[in-house]
């Protein structure tokens, strides 16, 4: 049998038997990879679902801190007051208008534009110590805000919580004794 100079035999049968066996991977070796990967993605949504985290509660309650911070911001560098209007779906940053004297959205400024809840999310308001509720007719014109950002940067008492499902999982945004608005940890209802 003659060999190359690189010790492979140059027979066609050996050329054949070769490309044969690296043609490509067997059903059974295809199925072992998908089933490998069914179970790490079964195990990494299970580890996830145990440890009761909810991302979407989490980022939602995390946006809404970045936006009252905002807010104050920009009302103690405009000496303008701000306010919020919250919704059962949703809430809304608005401004005063000094020269119309009412309430009115943020046209300039699309970071404090209106937002919409994610599904299965709620909003509870309380503010000064008595419940808010946040349902609002259809054709409503008035915008007064329920919480409002004064142009020094303080706030009115409030408690604005998000909750899951009714209250399976929450978190409670308020301002701090040092003015500050900040999250309670997130609670899970006992069942």
């Amino acid at each position: 049998m003659p060999t190359s100079a690189t010790g492979i035999s140059t027979t066609s049968g050996a050329r054949r038997d070769l490309a044969g066996r690296h043609g490509g991977f067997t059903l059974v070796e295809i199925l072992v990879v998908v089933a490998i990967i069914a179970l790490m993605t079964a195990g990494v949504l299970l580890s996830v679902s145990l440890t009761g985290r909810d991302r979407e509660l989490e980022k939602e309650r995390d946006r809404l801190l970045a936006l009252f911070q905002y807010a104050r911001e920009q009302s103690e560098l405009q000496t303008r007051e701000y306010g919020v209007l919250f919704q059962e779906d949703g809430y809304e940053f608005l401004t005063y208008d000094v020269h119309r004297g009412t309430w009115r959205s943020l046209f300039e400024d699309d970071a404090l534009g209106p937002r919409k809840l994610p599904q299965g999310l709620d909003l509870k308001l309380v503010i000064d110590a008595r419940p808010v509720i946040l349902t609002r007719p259809k054709d409503a014109k008035d915008k007064t805000p329920q919480v409002i950002i004064f142009s020094n940067g303080d706030l009115t008492s409030f408690a604005a919580t998000l909750e899951r499902d009714g209250g399976t999982r929450s978190v409670t945004l308020t301002e701090d004794d040092k003015g500050e608005v900040v999250a309670q940890p997130l609670l899970e209802a006992r069942r």
